[in-house]
């Protein structure tokens, strides 16, 4: 798979010991909107997808993930590689920690039923919604807006992706 770019905000000279934790997320795109995450608490847009757990498969993670999150149903024949973005920066939770993640983006296609979201306490808590948003509303909104102690970095490399789409003529 393709690495799109590096996020690395070379904090974590100080660490002691790392954290890997790869991820996988979804785009799906209908007549020119992208499906996305919008936390309604902190107001910042992301792609549906989330940690890859041991025994599963980016894809499998992305599928599931997509799901829960959104209530998505993937369609597993229409799934496409479309690229990664390699993170690296000082863990949030523990400060000696190293935090390094590959971010592995599909594009898929979606059934046309919604199932119901089976969110985390937190998504919970920062009111997860699924929006299908026009891409440089998105970009706007998580370079232009507030976003509280949410992780700048993550919102960014959401807001680059989504140029990527633009600039290939995606969406």
């Amino acid at each position: 798979m393709r690495k799109l770019f590096d996020l690395d905000k070379k904090d974590y000279g100080q660490c002691t010991s790392e954290f890997v934790r790869n991820a996988a997320r979804s785009i799906v795109i209908k007549a020119g909107k992208v499906a996305m995450i919008h936390s309604l608490k902190y107001d910042y847009y992301k792609f549906p997808g989330g940690g890859i757990e041991k025994d599963e498969t980016p894809i499998e993670a992305m599928i599931r993930e997509t799901l829960e999150e959104v209530g998505l149903v993937v369609k597993p024949e229409t799934v496409h590689e479309y690229g990664f973005v390699h993170r690296v920066q000082r863990s949030w939770f523990d400060p000696s920690q190293k935090y390094i993640q590959d971010n592995y983006y599909y594009l898929c296609e979606v059934e046309d039923t919604l199932s119901e979201q089976d969110l985390v306490d937190y998504e919970a808590d920062e009111g997860f919604t699924l929006e299908w948003v026009e891409p440089n509303q998105a970009i706007k909104t998580n370079r232009e807006k507030h976003h509280g102690p949410k992780d700048a970095l993550m919102i960014e490399r959401e807001a680059r992706v989504l140029e990527m789409l633009l600039n290939e003529g995606l969406v």
